[in-house]
């Protein structure tokens, strides 16, 4: 193969791979592939269809794609202008939104007609004035306290208002947060001293319930202190008292075993001594043996008092601890039963000298009671009594007290001016005794309307009733009377 061959074959291979290079170029250059943040939405000859996840190939000049981004879109939502609460309060309020695209093909191709041609900021500019809107909606029906209170269901309900607007353009709502709610009047700050205070003042109260707490537990620590020392004190009076007892008690046995043995010493002494005398005469050899017997005696009592020394010292420190305090208790139980009897006695004679009083008094009380009724009794037969010359007797007596009243206010007058107005009538101390005694000369009109009676009329049938009672009196009455229509 020549040299043209060769050549020919080596351009004919290198036209080919530049052949197939340009054409897996222009393959990969109309292969389109989307990424998971994002959609392309292709329209052309084969009509619009959404490409998410994967690529297509995008025909020239009679297709064209363009891309979506399906990414997270997070902004302030501050409105400028102040929001007004239920309570006609005005608030500033500032939230941030999560929004995105959903993913759902005809969410995408809604979201693309209405934002495809828009750049990120004007986009957001839309979203920003619709949520805004939503914000000072749902602002108007809350009270302060509920928006500062509770920002999630405030958040729950941004997201639940503005669901269907953001459906309409294909959007959803990640999520609403409040960021910050501030007024000019400070009234959330005034909102929150309530809360301050209630919180300071349930502190305080903790503290001093645990200063009481702290106080009671002290004090029934001291008590018990003391409840323990009393104790201890007792049993040391007791352990004292059956020490003494002890000690009496091993004196008195050792006194008596020492008399014992000094008798008994003293007679066997004597024995020896009378035997000796005896013997002396009679037995000179035994004196040796006989002495040497005494000597033996005198040991063996020598070892006996060595034993009761010993047993006595045993008693004796018995006795300085267990008798005295015994004693001690003894004396202590027969003094508190025979206080425990005289404070019974005591109470026995109380009771019984408040009962003998209590029993005198209600005695007292009623008669007292029963003379009073009798004399209610005598008094109200009394009146029934009475005649009528009584009656006015009664009621004459009287009018001097209302003529004294009547002048009794001249007394408290301490000094009196009198002004004459030169017109003639009576001035000055004359007129004033004129007046009481105008004022005197009107009591018995003042009797006769108090009363119903005539004062003449009554004075005139005095000499008629005379000493008689009400009862004879009526009774003449009545005779005189059924005498008078006979006699018409």
């Amino acid at each position: 193969m020549d040299a043209n061959a060769m050549t020919q074959i080596w351009v004919f291979s290198g036209l080919s791979v530049l052949a197939v290079v340009f054409v897996f170029g222009m393959f990969a250059k109309l292969y389109r592939k989307a990424g998971p943040n994002e959609a392309l939405v292709v329209f052309g000859i084969r009509g619009m269809r959404i490409i998410k996840g994967h690529g297509s190939i995008i025909i020239p000049m009679v297709e064209n794609c363009r891309e979506l981004s399906l990414e997270l879109m997070s902004f302030d939502v501050a409105p400028q202008q102040d929001l007004y609460t239920k309570q006609g309060v005005a608030v500033t309020v500032e939230a941030v939104a999560q929004i995105k695209v959903k993913s759902d093909p005809e969410s995408i191709l809604t979201a693309s007609e209405q934002f495809l041609t828009k750049t990120p900021v004007q986009r957001e500019g839309l979203i920003r004035l619709v949520m805004e809107g939503h914000l000072r909606g749902i602002i108007g029906q809350l009270t302060v306290e509920e928006i500062v209170k509770q920002p999630e269901m405030v958040s729950d309900r941004m997201r639940s208002t503005c669901a269907d607007d953001m459906n309409k353009m294909g959007l959803e709502v990640i999520s609403f947060t409040i960021k910050e709610v501030r007024d000019k009047n400070d009234y959330i700050t005034n909102m929150g001293r309530p809360d301050v205070a209630r919180i300071k003042r349930d502190a305080d109260v903790a503290a001093a319930e645990a200063e009481r707490d702290t106080a009671i537990k002290r004090a029934l620590a001291r008590r018990e202190a003391a409840v323990a020392e009393a104790q201890a004190d007792q049993e040391r009076v007791l352990a004292q008292t059956v020490s003494l007892t002890k000690q009496a008690e091993a004196q008195r046995d050792l006194d008596v075993k020492k008399a014992t043995y000094e008798q008994a010493v003293k007679t066997q002494q004597a024995q020896a001594d009378k035997a000796y005398e005896i013997q002396s005469n009679v037995m000179q050899q035994q004196v040796i043996v006989e002495a040497v017997k005494v000597q033996q005696v005198e040991k063996e009592e020598q070892v006996k008092v060595q034993e009761a020394e010993i047993a006595r010292r045993e008693k004796e420190l018995i006795a300085t601890v267990l008798k005295p305090a015994e004693v001690e208790r003894q004396r202590i139980e027969t003094l508190a039963e025979a206080e425990k009897q005289r404070l019974t006695r005591e109470a026995e004679g109380k009771a019984a000298s408040i009962r003998q009083q209590g029993e005198a008094e209600a005695e007292i009380i009623f008669k007292k009671g029963e003379s009073e009724a009798k004399a209610m009794n005598v008094k109200a037969e009394a009146f029934q009594e009475y005649n009528q010359a009584a009656v006015i007797d009664k009621l004459i007596t009287v009018l001097p007290e209302v003529v004294r009243a009547l002048a009794t206010p001249l007394n408290q007058v301490d000094r009196i001016t009198v002004v004459s107005t030169g017109d003639g009538n009576a001035a000055g101390v004359n007129k004033i005794t004129g007046d009481i005694a105008k004022m005197a000369a009107q009591v018995p009109a003042l009797f006769e309307g108090l009363s119903g009676m005539d004062i003449k009329d009554l004075l005139s049938k005095v000499r008629l009733i005379g000493d008689k009672s009400p009862r004879e009196a009526n009774a003449n009455r009545g005779t005189e009377e059924g005498k008078a229509g006979a006699g018409k």
